[in-house]
């Protein structure tokens, strides 16, 4: 087996065992931070004093095409943002494992032909 044969695979293995510890964290979304007034009138949020928040969403597009999310409690945003995170390594996973596939089925191709 060639080395760059041998290297594919390997590469391969380790994205591999990458993507299934991503895959255990991995949480779907976009973050965004709002800051809002609340119910009180009096309160300082409603004048020219700071808001309340940051409160923290995650925003995503559903099966149908629709943009929606949802409220994460301040207890949550810790590991919420490590699982975006780790959806993003994901992905940036499976496109590397992606094109090492890729190249792999053509090269079979290329020393399968006559």
């Amino acid at each position: 087996m060639p080395d760059t044969q041998l290297e594919s695979r390997k590469r391969r293995d380790q994205l591999l065992k990458q993507i299934q510890q991503y895959a255990r964290k991995a949480v779907f979304g976009t973050p965004s931070e709002t800051y809002r007034t609340c119910g009180t009138p009096t309160c300082r949020c409603h004048g020219p004093g700071p808001k309340h928040g940051p409160h923290l969403y995650i925003n995503f597009r559903g099966k149908h095409g629709k943009t929606t999310g949802y409220y994460v409690p301040k207890a949550a945003h810790k590991p919420i943002r490590e699982g975006v995170t780790a959806w993003q390594s994901l992905q940036d996973c499976l496109r590397e494992l992606a094109e090492i596939n890729k190249q792999n089925v053509l090269d079979r191709a290329r020393q399968a032909r006559p």
